[in-house]
């Protein structure tokens, strides 16, 4: 037996930034992913005491250090059975990610692309239209896509307005899917739909299945790190082989419990979801 094979593990690499405080990005798909069974293995963009959400926060950029720690773990011939992508914050840590996947994800290899750049129909604050336009070259790498409507309106140069009819968003997905550029059949979820009072949808599109909405009760406030807990479940379901649609029913209603907990809870909206209390459940998912 080779003892120096590091790849006899199913292993998720994370990209995306980490956050002490605040569960969100690494810290929230590193114990979501490794309850799953699967090894989570972090390529961090920066590093945060807490989120941008506070009023105050330490930052400290990564990238000039990307290249050179992801450049050890080709040492190590490392092969990944998935790979997520959250928030990248400039146009070098997009060409870095891409060179990544080139070099390290293979046609066994399930990319999940989730194009963190914006919500409520606008970029998020310091993010530049330049650097939106950027994201298309990570798209052809695309396995699963999971943009909420924002998202996937800038992505698409189409008008944003939260009230598309079910035909508008399979439009949208149509037009993703080309950006895409796949011969494969990219699967898509446009996710957090607020169409309907007292309810979130997520839509579900790929071009061999039926799109279809999953819908589930929305519960409080938006909070941070919930599209990262969706993320880091959609990847960690594909890699165990479970279904699509299943996979994002799998997501929301995790998210849903773990919100209604947070709100017995009274967290502050800042601190996140309490999934600490609902970590079990996933493993039950494939015993």
């Amino acid at each position: 037996m080779n003892n120096t094979d590091h790849n006899r593990q199913k292993k998720i690499a994370v990209i995306n930034d980490f956050s002490g405080f605040g569960r969100c990005s690494i810290a929230v798909s590193l114990p979501i992913i490794s309850a799953m069974g699967i090894q989570c293995c972090p390529v961090p963009t920066a590093v945060f005491s807490d989120h941008t959400g506070f009023d105050s926060y330490y930052r400290v950029d990564f990238t000039d250090h990307m290249r050179r720690y992801i450049g050890e773990w080709a040492k190590l011939d490392l092969r990944f059975s998935g790979v997520v992508t959250g928030f990248l914050g400039s146009e070098e840590q997009i060409e870095i990610v891409g060179d990544f996947l080139q070099d390290f994800a293979d046609e066994s290899t399930t990319v999940l692309i989730d194009p963190v750049m914006g919500d409520y129909g606008k970029l998020y604050h310091g993010y530049s239209e330049k650097l939106a336009k950027k994201m298309h070259r990570l798209l052809p790498y695309a396995d699963i896509l999971t943009p909420n409507l924002t998202e996937a309106c800038i992505l698409t140069k189409t008008e944003y307005h939260e009230d598309m009819t079910t035909r508008d968003l399979r439009h949208l997905c149509q037009k993703l899917e080309d950006l895409c550029d796949s011969d494969n059949a990219v699967r898509i979820v446009i996710s957090g739909l607020n169409r309907k009072e007292g309810y979130l949808e997520n839509y579900v599109y790929s071009r061999d299945i039926e799109p279809q909405l999953v819908m589930t009760p929305k519960i409080g406030e938006n909070r941070s790190g919930t599209g990262d807990v969706f993320s880091s479940i959609i990847s960690g379901c594909a890699v165990r082989g479970i279904d699509f649609v299943e996979s994002v029913w799998i997501a929301s209603e995790f998210i849903g419990r773990c919100l209604a907990t947070t709100m017995e809870m009274g967290l502050p909206k800042t601190d996140g979801i309490a999934f600490e209390e609902h970590l079990f459940e996933l493993r039950r998912v494939f015993v």
